[in-house]
């Protein structure tokens, strides 16, 4: 493990780089500690006798983007530290990849409690793991949601962030692009029928929105990406993982985070995933009714993005029935996101058909 740490965090370098840019982490000797050393990126604990802090980089051999993602997680940390959105502080970035081997950035180590996935569903920590806390967890996040789309993206710096414009518009040809990239990516996997798929597609093409509201994306907003405050009622401390965001229409993340849950119209059709017990959660509408009420944005659209979130997601998850043929995963876990993916596009149509009733 030293040899890991020496590697991916020498201590000479970086503690030359930390008292020239992060006076606030004090200036004893430093103590690095791995905490999480995945594929996509590596993180650290940093602790020179003050507050510790969190380092994170790509690891030693980086997956394609990782070392832009790291970058663009860090300066979007960066410009909400303006903000009252609740997120970890940023205290600096370094985008030279000489000094620790790759780029990197330390935020705040945030104090609190996240929910662990484990077993195809969401654990909480007691008391949030039953009614009636747990139902305090969505609206907890809605308000982080809230704060985010009230954030002027241009103000904070970000106005660049993004492409500019026609966001909803390049989002069905963009998931539906990466679904049909899947046989040339993974050998051994031939396309699939979908039910339902071309119903969905079609709605979304003739539905898209014309006036687009623009904002920062979170872009994988779930109970596992958020980390919340000790003890009742449930206060969101911080959302964590921003390397997807982005600029666009932040109702994207209320139509992915809330496109699982109950629908007060139609209660038979639930999520195909069923990563939390949805008698323990708000129905959808009444979390975009509460969205809507601290952004001002219309609980008529909730529609669309549930959709749109719905293809996203079936588009997204097929990659694993793909990695199963190709080898790569096993053939049983294949099987189980193919049954996802079929009946998460034949959920869709079927809303599709009511709502156009």
């Amino acid at each position: 493990m030293e040899a890991d740490l020496d590697e991916l965090a020498p201590l000479g370098p970086l503690t030359e780089w930390l008292d020239a840019n992060i006076p606030e982490l004090g200036s004893g000797p430093l103590k690095r500690k791995l905490l999480h050393g995945g594929t996509s990126n590596v993180v650290f604990t940093l602790n020179r006798g003050e507050q510790p802090m969190v380092l994170r980089r790509p690891p030693a051999v980086p997956p394609p983007g990782a070392e832009k993602g790291v970058l663009r997680e860090a300066r979007v940390l960066t410009a909400l530290n303006q903000t009252d959105v609740p997120h970890p502080h940023c205290y600096g970035f370094c985008e030279d990849p000489d000094l620790i081997g790759r780029p990197f950035y330390v935020m705040e180590m945030v104090d609190g409690w996240a929910p662990n996935l484990r077993d195809e569903k969401i654990h909480n920590e007691p008391p949030f793991d039953k009614l009636p806390y747990v139902y305090g967890i969505p609206f907890a996040i809605v308000d982080g949601l809230i704060a985010l789309a009230n954030v002027d993206h241009e103000a904070v710096g970000l106005g660049d962030f993004g492409k500019p414009g026609k966001f909803l518009e390049r989002q069905v040809d963009r998931w539906a692009s990466q679904l049909k990239s899947y046989p040339e990516r993974y050998k051994g996997y031939e396309p699939r029928h979908f039910e339902g798929y071309e119903v969905v597609e079609e709605w979304l093409r003739a539905n898209t929105p014309e006036h687009e509201v623009r904002g920062i994306i979170h872009g994988d907003v779930g109970t596992p990406n958020m980390m919340f405050k000790a003890g009742p009622p449930a206060r969101l401390a911080a959302m964590i993982d921003w390397e997807l965001s982005t600029i666009g229409d932040p109702m994207v993340d209320m139509g992915w985070f809330t496109g699982g849950m109950r629908d007060e119209r139609f209660p038979d059709l639930n999520s195909a995933a069923g990563l939390n017990d949805p008698n323990e959660f708000p129905t959808r509408q009444e979390l975009m009714r509460y969205y809507a009420a601290g952004t001002g944005r219309d609980p008529a659209e909730l529609d669309y993005f549930s959709l749109l979130a719905g293809f996203k997601s079936g588009c997204i998850l097929e990659y694993k029935v793909a990695q199963a043929e190709a080898g790569k995963l096993p053939k049983e876990t294949g099987r189980f996101f193919a049954r996802i993916v079929d009946e998460n596009f034949k959920k869709n149509a079927e809303m599709v058909r009511r709502i156009s009733k």
